[in-house]
């Protein structure tokens, strides 16, 4: 699928297949999204430019490659999205973190924003939005339009799991966000949840029910 990416790297797949089981506990969970979160930022993080430096090893100058200056930032969807920083920023620790939470209106059944914090030069960077479950794409399509509208015009997404009408979802109001995902999964059931999935990803970080 255009602008959808399957990151299929053995070791991003084992470790799905542990938070998927529902045997596996909160402390061993929260473990392994962050692995899992750590792998995907190096797939996703792959196009980053880079410049020529010269530099001195312990033999002699030589010229090498560095980043050339990209500014990224990471914006969780809360509460789950927290799940998904810390595996990110051991990857790219100088990346700046937003923070978005919405909730549904039980009348309109509409995202409503009710936090949004974002690094000050949000134009400037690069964000990657991160959420594990892209189940109906309703919340996620809010905030990459919430963050838009804060002037923001370079945005991935990431998720562990997504559902075929989320990712749909999510190219019909955004076709210009880049879609990062370790699986597609089969379909939503009667109450919007992943199946097979891997349950409540929030429940599941936070011990919560």
């Amino acid at each position: 699928m255009e602008n959808v990416h399957v990151l299929d790297h053995p070791l991003i797949q084992h470790k799905l297949t542990l938070i998927r089981d529902k045997n596996t506990g909160a402390k061993d969970f929260r473990e392994v999204v962050k692995e899992l979160s750590m792998l995907m930022a190096y797939e996703v993080t792959r196009h980053l430019p880079l410049e020529e430096v010269e530099i001195e090893t312990p033999m002699g100058r030589t010229k090498a490659k560095a980043l050339s200056g990209r500014k990224l930032g990471i914006v969780p969807i809360l509460r789950a999205g927290l799940g998904m920083v810390d595996g990110m920023l051991n990857l790219v620790p100088a990346a700046k973190v937003g923070h978005i939470g919405l909730y549904r209106d039980p009348k309109t059944l509409q995202p409503v924003e009710y936090y949004c914090k974002l690094p000050a030069d949000v134009q400037e960077r690069e964000l990657i939005v991160v959420d594990p479950m892209l189940a109906t794409g309703g919340s996620a399509k809010a905030a990459i339009q919430f963050i838009k509208d804060k002037g923001a015009t370079n945005i991935k997404l990431v998720c562990l799991i997504a559902a075929p009408e989320g990712i749909q979802a999510i190219r019909e109001a955004h076709p210009d966000v880049e879609i990062y995902v370790a699986a597609v999964d089969e379909r939503l059931d009667e109450n919007a949840y992943i199946v097979p999935g891997l349950g409540d990803a929030g429940d599941r970080l936070f011990g919560t029910k």
